[in-house]
């Protein structure tokens, strides 16, 4: 099949998504998610804790683009790298994200630092103290508590007349 029988010229109509990985990695011991508190001058959800993720880059499969953020970000190692599920994410008419969400477990707790913000072991059941992006509450444990064997799951956001987040689950 050559490039041409993708069909892409012929979908310049068609919905469109940016590919993004986000990884929520579990201590050597298991007790604590690894967590990144934007930096201040982050221009999506500065201050505000989320998992650790990006962008895929052309030429990447997803679960290369997971562990690279993941090194990037943190300088860690991981493995048991798993996907745990799939957010659609429309922002326009035909303008959407789509994330590859991933669980995995560090190598050791020593984290480098990065720009992208503070990297902090935050053990689960403080979590809730935190200001977390608005989807982890329901996206944290959907993703971690599971057997290493689960199908992912899939999810849809939409954002409601007053642009609050809507979040709809499927588990096959």
């Amino acid at each position: 099949m050559g490039k041409d029988e993708q069909g892409l010229a012929a979908s310049s109509e068609r919905y469109a998504v940016v590919p993004r990985t986000l990884c929520f990695i579990l201590s050597p011991e298991g007790d604590d998610v690894l967590l990144l508190k934007g930096a201040p001058t982050k221009r999506i959800w500065p201050e505000r804790y989320n998992g650790i993720g990006g962008h895929v880059e052309p030429g990447e499969d997803v679960y290369s683009a997971a562990v690279r953020e993941v090194r990037e970000e943190t300088g860690l190692s991981v493995r048991d790298v798993r996907l745990r599920g799939v957010i659609n994410i429309p922002v326009e008419d035909r303008q959407g994200i789509i994330v590859f969400v991933f669980a995995a477990r560090a190598a050791s707790r020593q984290v480098t630092p990065s720009d992208e913000g503070t990297l902090e072991w935050v053990p689960r059941g403080r979590l809730a103290s935190l200001d977390l992006v608005d989807d982890l509450p329901a996206l944290i444990p959907r993703t971690l508590d599971v057997p290493p064997d689960a199908s992912p799951f899939f999810g849809l956001y939409t954002y409601d007349e007053a642009d609050q987040l809507v979040i709809q689950w499927v588990t096959p």
